[in-house]
């Protein structure tokens, strides 16, 4: 008999086909059949993301949980502690992503610091450039990164090709990097042009940017959110734009998501994009392999490969 998998989150067809040659799979992607599924359901292994976690609730309506995974790198709201206090392994899906991740963050970087949306309605409108602002240089600027895991590192290999300089605010200074490194992330920012959010989210890092960070950061400057939405005082941040404290933002994460930010959506120096940043073919079946090898070790009686 195959054990029973609980999945939280969107899958493909295909990829539901691949779990079920291993598990008897319950797919559960919204909230009240995810509420079905655990009453129902004797669940060995749940797999979910970040953004849906796991509650200390669930787990206890759970008794025959032995595995938590995330499909993903974050798991900001999979409680953790309530999970190992009770004897359960929890895995994540760390590694599998951070290359789309860092391609999609230079993307909207790029997008946002040289107009490319403005300027491709204008284009379509027939404006020639001779009627249009100069968009600013990417290359030979600062750039500022908050949170310097593996993600944060990819995004910094990459600033080099642009012959840009890198600083970091991390909760501690790493001594494998040779980048600048900032205790406070308001210095960060005043030091910065381009400030990028990479840093996991949760309680401890909610609106960690907000308007003095913004005010620090300045009237030529760029944000980009790549990690989590509640990172960034969404307000504060709507504030900045439109009162052009800082020039543009390119955000992949929202604080409303699924729901686009409806205080930015009137505006042209914001590129946004919906929580994608993490998402290609090969990335999103990197992380279904990276689960199937952690369930698959876990079942076995060995430690998965991502263990938090």
């Amino acid at each position: 008999m195959k054990p029973v998998l609980l999945a939280l989150m969107f899958l493909s067809e295909e990829h539901i086909a691949q779990m079920a040659q291993t598990f008897e799979v319950v797919y559960a992607p919204d909230a009240p059949q995810a509420a079905a599924a655990i009453a129902q359901h004797g669940v060995r292994v749940v797999l979910t993301i970040g953004a849906v976690g796991l509650s200390p609730a669930q787990i206890d309506a759970l008794p025959a949980l032995t595995l938590i995974c995330v499909l993903g790198a974050g798991y900001e709201n999979v409680a953790v502690a309530h999970a190992k206090a009770r004897g359960i392994v929890v895995a994540t899906g760390a590694g599998t992503n951070d290359d789309c991740v860092a391609d999609h963050t230079w993307g909207l970087l790029i997008a946002a610091q040289r107009r490319i949306l403005a300027l491709d309605k204008a284009t379509r409108a027939g404006i020639w450039r001779t009627a249009l602002p100069l968009p600013p240089n990417v290359s030979h600027k600062r750039l500022g990164i908050i949170g310097l895991g593996t993600i944060g590192k990819k995004i910094a290999q990459r600033a080099l090709g642009f012959e840009i300089e890198v600083g970091y605010h991390n909760r501690s200074v790493r001594t494998d990097v040779p980048y600048r490194y900032f205790a406070d992330v308001a210095a960060l920012a005043g030091w910065a042009d381009f400030l990028v959010v990479a840093t996991p989210g949760g309680a401890g890092t909610r609106h960690l940017v907000n308007a003095a960070v913004l005010d620090a950061l300045g009237s030529r400057g760029v944000v980009v959110n790549i990690a989590r939405g509640s990172v960034i005082d969404t307000a504060a941040l709507a504030a900045a734009l439109r009162e052009g404290r800082i020039a543009a933002a390119g955000l992949d994460v929202y604080e409303s998501e699924p729901a686009p930010p409806a205080e930015l959506l009137d505006l042209d120096n914001v590129v946004l994009t919906p929580h994608v940043a993490g998402w290609s073919p090969e990335a999103v079946q990197a992380s279904v392999d990276r689960f199937m090898e952690n369930a698959r070790r876990h079942l076995a009686g060995e430690a998965p490969v991502t263990v938090v």
